[in-house]
């Protein structure tokens, strides 16, 4: 890998020291109380944050602590904060400051923030204001110093605001502590070159950078190894994956590369740039043994007025361009897609664009969300629509779109389909759920031993948002 990619040699030993120092300091208490220091993690937001979570994880048991599910009896707390939505920052807010009666009982108690809500300054300055319980903040390029800086924190006391770096460089070789033992996910790259008006995403994540071809290639062979079933390649633009860096081949080259990969598993990625979609990628999929036929192509909006103004570099007929080629390869694949209704400046016609779109493309499925401004982005300080006229929207938005997914469901009852069961369904004690290649939720009546398997699953009824069947053999 370039180094200009990387971390130093030198600061991935740095680390090395801080995390043995804090597992000295943990094996201390272990032998004195009989007990291991507990950590709890909590992730709002992504799927980039659920699997920086899981690195913090890693971190905390290689530090000596052990996870556990509630934050009542931990010795230390980490907060994975998300910046997308305004609502995600007041969500994470109101969290931390539900720890503040944890710290008055437990005053040894070790409070961090870290994630996207924490690059920008204005927040990091109400959390050291507002927040004097919280002990160390970190933004997302700085995960790989969490050890450095809690040990820093226990030894000097001083509580730590950490300065974004200056560049932002990938950090290959952290532990990772998987949520599951048969779906992973694996970022192949991270940051975004995009700048779409409405998205914090450049300003908190950093530039595109990719880990090298041969860093993930390895670790998603060890996950087949080990019997993943399901993997997730991630990225905030996961299809321009590579052009950072020289001769490394791009992402379909990298999908091609993990096809070749023996084992029975999916493989999937999320999320993709209509822009960077290219024909070369449909067709390896198309081709492929393993990768899933699901596809997440946000549209945003589908008028071309529109997404000039996201400066989405697309317009309506590319992306019909990309979803017809798409179909004629795999008739059977699934199609999501992100829409965002009330953006600045959009009028009634815009809107009813959007509406046409939906109807050509017919998504199986669609996340739909009311435009929040982003303070900092170019899109805040636009016309805003008013907060009735974008609801009224929406709620037709969500109509259309729940009798496009029925309509698009019901030819599957009858069919017998393979799904990745994830045990008792959340919703309903006597079903179990799953999820079938195309990513649709399904319910049956299983047994503990089903989960993390492949079942064979008969669809006997369809709506919008599920599938209902028997299971047929596991």
């Amino acid at each position: 890998m370039k180094e200009r990619n990387c971390l130093s040699a030198e600061e991935v030993e740095a680390q090395k020291v801080s995390v043995a120092r804090m597992r000295d300091r943990n094996d201390r208490v272990y032998a004195e109380t009989g007990a291991r220091p507990q950590a709890f993690v909590l992730t709002l937001g992504c799927q980039q944050n659920e699997a920086d979570s899981e690195k913090i994880a890693g971190l905390c048991e290689a530090m000596g602590y052990t996870i556990t599910p509630t934050p009542d009896a931990a010795d230390l707390i980490m907060v994975n904060t998300c910046a997308i939505r305004e609502h995600a920052e007041q969500k994470a807010l109101s969290l931390v400051g539900q720890y503040k009666h944890l710290k008055a009982k437990k005053p040894s108690l070790m409070i961090g923030v870290c994630g996207c809500m924490v690059v920008q300054e204005h927040r990091r300055e109400e959390l050291k204001h507002r927040y004097p319980y919280v002990d160390f903040v970190f933004g997302t390029s700085s995960l790989h110093r969490f050890p450095q800086l809690l040990c820093e924190k226990l030894e000097k006391g001083k509580r730590l605001f950490c300065p974004e770096e200056s560049e932002y460089l990938v950090a290959e070789g952290l532990p990772i502590r998987r949520e599951s033992n048969y779906r992973a996910w694996v970022s192949v790259m991270y940051g975004c070159n995009n700048f779409c008006s409405y998205c914090i995403v450049p300003y908190v994540r950093g530039r595109e950078r990719s880990r090298e071809m041969g860093e993930i290639v390895k670790e998603v062979a060890q996950l087949v190894r080990e019997g993943y079933k399901d993997i997730t390649l991630l990225g905030q633009n996961v299809n321009s994956y590579g052009k950072d860096l020289e001769g490394n081949g791009d992402f379909a080259d990298l999908l091609y590369e993990l096809d070749k990969l023996e084992g029975d598993f999916w493989l999937r990625f999320m999320t993709s740039h209509p822009k960077d979609a290219s024909r070369k990628l449909i067709d390896v999929m198309a081709s492929s043994r393993h990768i899933a036929h699901q596809f997440h192509l946000p549209m945003q909006s589908g008028s071309d007025a529109v997404l000039r103004a996201m400066n989405r570099r697309y317009d309506t007929a590319k992306y019909l361009e990309i979803v017809d080629y798409m179909r004629e390869k795999m008739p059977d694949v699934t199609l999501t897609s992100d829409i965002i209704v009330g953006f600045p400046g959009e009028t009634e016609e815009d809107f009813s664009d959007t509406l046409a779109m939906l109807e050509r493309v017919k998504f199986d499925m669609l996340y739909s969300f009311i435009y929040s401004p982003r303070k900092g982005t170019p899109a805040a300080e636009m016309v805003q629509v008013e907060q009735k006229t974008k609801n009224e929207r929406f709620d037709r938005l969500l109509a259309l779109q729940n009798a496009i997914a029925t309509e698009k469901n019901q030819p599957l009852v009858g069919q017998t389909l393979r799904v990745l069961c994830d045990g008792v369904s959340k919703n309903n004690a006597a079903l179990y759920a799953g999820r079938t290649e195309g990513n649709k939720i399904a319910f049956f009546e299983g047994v503990p031993e089903d989960t993390g398997t492949f079942v064979e699953f008969v669809v006997e009824r369809a709506d919008a948002f599920a599938l209902y069947g028997k299971k047929v053999s596991r």
